[in-house]
């Protein structure tokens, strides 16, 4: 008996870490706050990130903060999220996007 407890409860940590896994993957497809345009982080140029993240984070009304928080939030999610798996190529253009979007908004 001792067994299948552990084995349910094994099957269960792998379940549990598994859909924990995936559910940044889902807020950046799905966001509650923002409708992003489809590939916008994978985009090659800061400037077109940046006014598609301000046009979005403008449109919405479901966001909880200002444009620019929401705007800046979820780019800085993405840059969090993808770790390892984000290119240093596209890391620096995210990173340039985030200039670019406080000059937009004009917090720099």
């Amino acid at each position: 008996m001792r067994n299948n407890v552990f084995a349910s409860r094994t099957k269960l940590m792998k379940t549990t870490k598994k859909s924990k896994k995936y559910w940044s993957g889902e807020v950046t497809k799905k966001s509650n706050a923002l409708d992003l345009e489809q590939g916008v982080f994978t985009w090659s140029n800061p400037k077109k990130i940046a006014l598609s993240l301000k046009r979005s984070a403008r449109q919405s009304d479901r966001r909880k903060g200002t444009p620019y928080q929401s705007a800046m939030s979820m780019l800085n999610f993405y840059i969090n999220r993808s770790g390892k798996n984000l290119s240093s190529s596209q890391r620096k253009i995210l990173e340039q996007a985030k200039i670019q979007l406080k000059i937009l908004f004009n917090k720099h």
